[in-house]
């Protein structure tokens, strides 16, 4: 229930406010981690300007951070090198936020190496399935059978 996600973040705000703690530190707080049963979130990254660009992507949990699989040259990766600051939103697959839905604060940090990709790759296919591995598929068709130089953005709560 969106109303109540909404009421409990308030209070949980209002919490941290009070005891010094940033909202993401106090009791109960929504972390990245909170949203990784979502199929999709609106991941937003921040360009130099402070403008915040919202992207859908897929999310999955991997031990205490969730992690979003992007093109190694995509805008997102780009932002991301200049500032690792995230939120993130439940969406649907054309990136709709519904009207009060949470928003989750996050630090990212970009994995590029081939092992860690494929390490961290692993649990989108098998969280997503036969939804993943048709992208996979279609994506390595876009590009002539050349697979896709991907990384790995790993969010975690902010400190």
């Amino acid at each position: 229930m969106p109303g109540i996600r909404l009421a409990i973040m308030r209070v949980t705000d209002a919490r941290a406010s009070v005891s010094g703690m940033t909202p993401s530190q106090a009791p109960g707080a929504l972390t990245p981690v909170s949203l990784s049963n979502a199929h999709f979130v609106s991941l937003t990254t921040f360009r130099r300007s402070g403008v915040g660009v919202s992207t859908p992507v897929w999310i999955a949990r991997f031990g205490t951070f969730v992690v979003i699989t992007t093109p190694a040259e995509s805008g997102k990766v780009k932002r991301l090198r200049n500032d690792a600051r995230v939120e993130l939103r439940p969406c649907d697959r054309r990136g709709a936020v519904k009207p009060g839905a949470p928003t989750v604060q996050g630090v990212a940090e970009i994995l590029s190496e081939p092992e860690a990709v494929t390490r961290h790759e692993a649990v989108f296919a098998r969280k997503y399935g036969f939804e993943y591995r048709v992208f996979m598929l279609i994506e390595r068709i876009a590009l002539r059978g050349k697979p896709a130089r991907r990384v790995i953005l790993r969010i975690a709560a902010p400190h």
